[in-house]
């Protein structure tokens, strides 16, 4: 997800890596359908494009510039960059069909979102969301207590509703029952981040890394959750740690009442039908889970109709008097439209570049030269840095010789390394937006020193349970 980081230099590392060995030939039979032209003119001119405009990316939030523009306007030149140069060498035939197959790609993953966005839309709407934190804050637990109750629920709650929309809910619990206590709120916000991020690791649907990888048929859906008890450890040791620094005492009970509106239970159960319904279309007939999540999000919208229909709960009235009918197509709209339009642009920058030669160049540095095991450590380090998606979307695309065991270390990696920084992970980002001043760079940092030892730990616990599988 987003890393507001300044020090763009750790991108143009890459840039500079790849400058010193330049290619001009075109790939051998092994070496895919690409050409190697990372030391052209037109390879570099790319590479320099989208290092600018992941720059301005990350600067996001200083110059207001939404994170989508600069990335979808430098994919489209890096493509003409990319037919300049394949018609340069007679090879223009084939720009089609790489274009092709990242706009399938990207393809899969929109839509599979937005059904998924949808859903969680609906259900925040019929207050599914809203009624679990009034729940919450409403039990009076002490401050020890709603520091583990926020960390486990954030753990088993991301693998389905995301590790973003989980870490959000858990962080409102937090700033309702805790306001007064800045220190508690800070770090039970590091504690929800490391446990959304690592309960997001171990499912399809936890994080954007993991959907791009089980869509790729690289990692089945049940074998996900052979990551389960490194994902765990990954949040349990650093919350062990940081639990015996927890103020004591006991915050004032809070008496908030909010029912969940018509129909948001069988939301709930409709969901849950269509993440099985994906799953089956997946492994039992071969079909992409979009499918699925397509035909699930459509009798959603035949369900709204009904609620549109006949739903008449006077809760729902608007402020001047109307009646506050259910409109599915609002939820719809609701969708993180930046968010996917930035994935469109990244996954296209990153495919041109692949198209000049590029990842398969950063492979070859990384998979063969360092070794799996440590390449994948890497992945994970950087994706504490620079945003996870195109790190994931890079590996994928390069699809390195290794072993599925491995698959599973970079899926883990590249899911729980971003919670070694505030801005590693879309989960860190949002909450010191909803905790601002309070959840800081700093006050995450603080606690990074335990937060790596999980990392460790995770890696280790992965290398030991599933050694035959490496």
């Amino acid at each position: 997800m987003m890393k507001n980081l300044s020090n763009t230099w750790r991108v143009s590392l890459i840039g500079l890596v790849t400058c010193l060995f330049p290619v001009i030939s075109l790939a051998s039979e092994g070496g895919g359908d690409v050409a190697h032209l990372t030391g052209t003119g037109l390879g570099l001119t790319a590479l320099i494009l989208f290092i600018f405009a992941y720059a301005l990316v990350i600067g996001e939030e200083h110059i207001h510039l939404r994170k989508s523009k600069p990335v979808m306007v430098a994919a489209g030149i890096i493509w003409v960059l990319v037919a300049i140069a394949y018609m340069e060498i007679g090879q223009i035939d084939k720009v089609e069909a790489i274009l092709d197959h990242n706009l399938l790609e990207y393809g899969k993953l929109m839509l599979f979102l937005l059904a998924a966005m949808t859903f969680i839309n609906t259900l925040d709407e019929r207050n599914m969301f809203a009624a679990l934190r009034s729940w919450l804050v409403s039990r009076g637990f002490s401050l020890y207590g709603i520091f583990w109750i926020t960390g486990v629920l954030a753990f088993f709650i991301s693998p389905v509703a995301d590790n973003l929309t989980t870490a959000l809910l858990m962080a409102a619990v937090l700033v309702a029952v805790a306001s007064d206590r800045p220190q508690f709120v800070a770090t039970g916000c590091v504690n929800i981040v490391v446990a959304a991020n690592a309960g997001g690791a171990w499912s399809p649907f936890g994080d954007i890394t993991t959907l791009m990888v089980w869509q790729a048929g690289l990692v089945e859906f049940t074998g996900f959750f052979a990551l389960f008890i490194p994902s765990l450890l990954n949040w349990l040791v650093p919350a062990l740690i940081m639990s015996f620094f927890i103020e004591k005492g006991k915050p004032a009970a809070i008496s908030q009442v909010i029912r969940v509106k018509q129909g948001g239970f069988v939301v709930l159960g409709l969901f849950v039908a269509t993440i099985a319904m994906a799953v089956v279309f997946h492994n039992s007939l071969h079909l992409p889970p979009v499918l699925g999540m397509m035909t699930g999000l459509g009798v959603l919208k035949l369900y709204g109709w009904y609620l549109k229909m006949f739903d008449n709960d006077p809760s729902n009235d608007t402020a001047d008097g109307s009646v506050g009918r259910f409109d599915i197509f609002n939820q719809l709209q609701r969708a993180e439209w930046d968010t996917l339009m930035f994935f469109y642009g990244v996954i296209l920058c990153v495919g041109g570049l692949g198209a000049f030669g590029y990842l398969a160049m950063v492979s070859e540095l990384l998979y063969t030269d360092m070794g799996a095991t440590w390449a994948n450590v890497m992945v994970g380090i950087l994706s504490a840095i620079v945003d996870n998606i195109p790190v994931m979307f890079a590996v994928i695309t390069m699809n390195p010789d290794m072993s599925y065991g491995q698959w599973l270390l970079v899926t883990l990696t590249a899911g729980v390394g971003g919670s070694l920084l505030s801005i590693g992970s879309a989960a860190g980002v949002a909450l010191m937006g909803q905790a601002r001043g309070i959840y800081t760079f700093g006050s995450h940092l603080k606690w990074t020193w335990a937060v790596a030892l999980g990392y460790v730990v995770s890696i280790w616990a992965h290398l030991w349970i599933n050694a035959t599988l490496i």
